[in-house]
C-alpha cells in the first residue's frame, strides 16, 4: 500500500498539530517541525509523529507533500528547498480537507467564539455515542487533546477565517458565531470580510444547513443574505426572531424546551450550546440526548483555564484576543467574585488588530478593576510605525503600560489582594505569566493550590 506523506511545517501550532494527529491516525506518514522545543512536540512524538525542535532544509524528505501555513513564509528554509524542488505543497486547510474525506464535515466559523464551539459539539458528539472525528484549535478537556480519529460519521473543524483558507471546506453544517470585523490585514475592509462569510456558507454541500447566532448583527445578517439565496438557515439567540431561543438555561426550540446543564459559565457559553445542539440534531442525534451530553464539555484550555490560587487569589489564563472576546471573559469573572475585584494582564495581538481596534480594547478592558498590558505580541507581523500598545492604554485611564512580560507579570500581582482573581489574557505568550504571577504572590511560601 502506498501511504501518504506529509511533512508539516510549524507542527508546534495549535492547528497545525491537530491535522497532523489526524492524519496519523488515517494511516499516513506524518513528520514536522518547529522553531523550538515544546510540550506539544513532546505529545506529538508520544503518539508517533516525529518531531524535529529546529528548523532545517536537511529534515525535508523529497517524497512527502509539505504542509505549511500562512504564517510560514517563502523565506523559511524547509519551505524554500520543498518550493526548490517542486514537491507538492499544501495549505493546512487542504491538509484538513484530506483528513476528512468521506465524513460529514461541520465547519465552526467566526471572528471569536469558535474553539469553545467546536469543541463543546465534539464533546457532546462523544457523550452522546456518536464517536465523531475532530480538529479543534485547542486541547479539549476531558478529551485529552484537540484532534482525534473517531469511527464515526462526523468531522467537526474549527474553520479559520483570518486568512481565507476556510473557504477550501464543504461543510454539511456550517456554524457562524458572529462576523465581527478582524483580519483586516488580510481582507482590507469590513465589507471583504463580512463576504468572505457569505462565500463560506455557499460552500455548503446541497441540503447542507448553516447556523448563525441572531444576537449578532453580522451573523444575523449574514442568516438574511443567505436565505435570500436559498440556502438552509437556523438561527439562534436570545433575540425574539430567532429561531432557536435561549432564555437563561433554557433552550426553546418550536414548542420544544430544552434544558442546559453547563459546566462553563457565561452567556455566550448558552449560545455556543445553542449552536452546537442545533448542529447534533441536524446530524441524527435525538435533541434530548444532544442537550444533556452538552453538560460533558468541561471546556478547552486557554479559555478561564484556572492556573492556581495564593493566598485567597485567584489566577486563570484566557485565549482572548478579540474586543468582543476580552469584554465576555471580563463579565464572566465579573460574576464569579462578588464584591471583590477582576485584574487583567492583558497582551495585545497583532499590530494591525492593536492599531485597528484600540478604542474597542480600552472600552472592553475598562470593564475591569485593574488593568496592565504588556508588549503587542507580533505574530506573524512586522512592526507597524506608531503602534504599541499603549495605543490602549492611552485610552484608557489608570491602565498601565509595561512592555516586559515578567516585568507586567509581577506588577499585576502587585495589585492583587485575597478575592481577587487576576486573568492573563491574550493569544501571544501572556500563556506564560500565569506561573509568574503565581511564583510573585507565594512569595518565600512558595505555596500554590491547584
Amino acid at each position: 500500500m502506498n501511504r501518504e506523506r506529509y511533512h508539516f511545517i510549524g507542527i508546534g501550532g495549535a492547528g497545525m498539530s491537530v491535522i497532523a494527529e489526524l492524519l496519523h491516525g488515517r494511516g499516513a506518514v506524518v513528520q514536522g517541525s518547529d522553531a523550538k522545543p515544546s510540550a506539544t512536540l513532546e505529545r506529538l512524538e508520544s503518539r508517533g509523529i516525529h518531531c524535529y525542535p529546529t528548523q532545517d532544509a536537511s529534515q525535508v524528505p523529497p517524497d512527502h507533500t509539505v504542509v505549511r501555513s500562512t504564517a510560514i513564509k517563502d523565506d523559511n528554509p524547509e519551505l524554500a528547498t520543498a518550493l526548490e524542488r517542486g514537491q507538492e505543497i499544501i495549505h493546512r486547510s487542504e491538509a484538513l480537507v484530506r483528513a476528512a474525506r468521506g465524513l460529514d464535515f461541520v465547519a465552526v466559523a467566526g471572528a471569536h467564539g469558535k474553539t469553545t464551539t467546536s469543541g463543546m459539539l465534539a464533546a457532546a458528539l462523544v457523550e452522546a455515542g456518536a464517536d465523531p472525528s475532530y480538529a479543534v484549535g485547542g486541547s479539549v478537556l476531558g478529551l485529552g487533546s484537540g484532534a482525534r480519529l473517531g469511527s464515526g460519521s462526523v468531522f467537526v473543524a474549527e474553520a479559520d477565517e483570518s486568512d481565507g483558507s476556510f473557504l477550501a471546506y464543504q461543510p454539511r453544517v456550517a456554524i457562524v458565531t458572529n462576523v465581527e470585523p478582524d483580519h483586516l490585514d488580510h481582507y482590507g475592509s469590513e465589507e471583504a470580510f463580512a463576504d468572505a462569510f457569505l462565500q463560506f456558507a455557499s460552500r455548503l454541500v446541497d441540503g447542507g444547513l448553516l447556523i448563525c447566532c441572531a444576537d449578532d448583527a453580522g451573523s444575523a445578517h449574514l442568516a438574511e443574505r443567505a436565505r435570500s439565496e436559498g440556502l438552509r438557515v437556523a438561527t439562534y439567540g436570545r433575540s425574539a426572531n430567532a429561531d432557536v431561543i435561549v432564555d437563561g438555561d433554557d433552550v426553546f426550540i418550536g414548542e420544544d424546551c430544552y434544558r442546559l446543564s453547563l459546566q462553563v459559565a457565561g452567556d455566550h457559553n448558552r449560545l455556543n450550546a445553542a449552536a452546537a445542539l442545533i448542529a447534533g440534531i441536524e446530524l441524527g442525534v435525538p435533541a434530548p440526548l444532544m442537550a444533556r451530553s452538552l453538560g460533558a464539555f468541561a471546556g478547552t484550555d486557554r479559555r478561564f483555564e484556572p492556573r492556581g490560587y495564593v493566598g485567597g487569589i485567584r489566577v486563570v489564563d484566557d485565549y482572548a484576543h478579540h474586543p468582543t472576546e476580552v469584554a465576555a471573559t471580563i463579565a464572566t469573572a465579573r460574576t464569579q467574585v462578588g464584591s471583590s475585584r477582576v485584574l487583567v494582564l492583558f497582551q495585545p495581538h497583532l499590530f494591525s488588530r492593536t492599531k485597528n481596534f484600540a478604542d474597542r480594547f480600552a472600552g472592553a478592558l475598562s470593564a475591569a478593576d485593574s488593568v496592565v498590558v504588556a508588549d503587542i505580541f507580533p505574530a506573524r507581523e512586522a512592526p507597524m510605525p506608531g503602534v504599541t500598545s499603549a495605543l490602549i492604554t492611552e485610552k484608557l485611564p489608570g491602565a498601565e503600560f509595561v512592555p516586559d512580560l515578567t516585568d507586567a507579570a509581577a506588577r499585576i500581582a502587585s495589585l492583587a489582594r485575597p478575592g481577587d482573581i487576576i486573568i492573563t489574557m491574550g493569544a501571544g505568550s501572556v500563556t506564560e505569566a500565569g506561573p509568574m504571577i503565581l511564583a510573585a504572590l507565594a512569595g518565600d511560601s512558595g505555596q500554590v493550590t491547584p
